[in-house]
């Protein structure tokens, strides 16, 4: 721990928590630590990114035996509102390997039971979130074309998106809509959630916690959320193999990026 007295690059922001401004630079570090992470215990990161990415094969299969594959991408980004609730046990793995501490499945698979209450209060926000994306994601499908039936068949969706009006507006729309959405849940859980796995207090006050540390560092919060996304979608275009890497390194870098904009005393 450090002095409990701020310094000028911090701003308290409740009992004994403190929010940094960091350098715009700092996302690169971030991954940079969470890559390192991901191969110290590599069975252990790897199996979460299994894990999820199993949970997208489903969701993928599960929308194709709909006739609803053009809602993938859709889903898919929103699937990264609560993407912060299953990465729990990748916070504590940081956490450990920072501090020298002993490292068992056990211990990691339980890391979320510190603040279990206030986790599932706040993975019920997220969710909710996610919820009204869905919702979303479907009655703009439906305003611009029509019955599920219409929908665009997902070899086709990419051409409809970009060269066919109601696909530009749908585009256009749903990304402003989303835009919103992911800010919100962004702003919400990237601090709050590694919070409430290492200090005790409720849910409200760690989402206040991150976003004051949203707010202090535009500029590096706005690439550390660009950042994400593009890893994100990169590992659903490499038919969600890369989800296996890029889950767990977003999970390790998300710990990394907690510790450098908040002090707790």
């Amino acid at each position: 721990m450090t002095s409990a007295t701020a310094t000028p690059q911090e701003t308290r922001v409740g009992p004994g928590v403190a929010v940094r401004k960091v350098s715009v630079e700092a996302p690169w570090d971030w991954l940079a630590a969470g890559w390192r992470d991901i191969w110290e215990q590599p069975h252990l990161s790897l199996g979460f990114g299994i894990i999820f990415a199993g949970l997208a094969i489903l969701l993928f299969f599960g929308l194709s035996m709909a006739g609803l594959q053009s809602l993938i991408l859709a889903l898919a980004g929103g699937f990264m509102i609560i993407g912060p609730i299953f990465a729990v046990g990748l916070y504590d793995l940081s956490r450990r390997l920072a501090n020298g501490e002993a490292v068992t499945a056990k211990a990691v698979l339980l890391s979320g039971t510190n603040a279990p209450g206030q986790l599932v209060f706040l993975g019920a926000i997220l969710t909710f979130i996610y919820y009204i994306w869905v919702q979303i994601a479907f009655l703009l499908f439906m305003l611009f074309f029509g019955s599920a039936a219409s929908f665009p068949p997902a070899s086709q969706f990419v051409a409809t998106l970009l060269f066919e009006p109601q696909g530009l507006g749908l585009l256009i729309t749903g990304t402003l809509v989303g835009a919103v959405l992911a800010t919100l849940a962004f702003s919400i859980s990237v601090v709050s959630v590694p919070l409430l796995t290492v200090r005790r207090m409720d849910a409200v006050s760690a989402v206040g916690v991150s976003f004051a540390a949203v707010s202090r560092n535009i500029r590096p919060m706005a690439l550390w959320a660009a950042l994400i996304g593009f890893i994100i979608a990169v590992g659903f275009l490499t038919c969600f193999v890369g989800l296996v890497f890029a889950f767990p390194l977003i999970g390790h870098a998300t710990w990394h990026a907690f510790n450098d904009l908040v002090r707790l005393t």
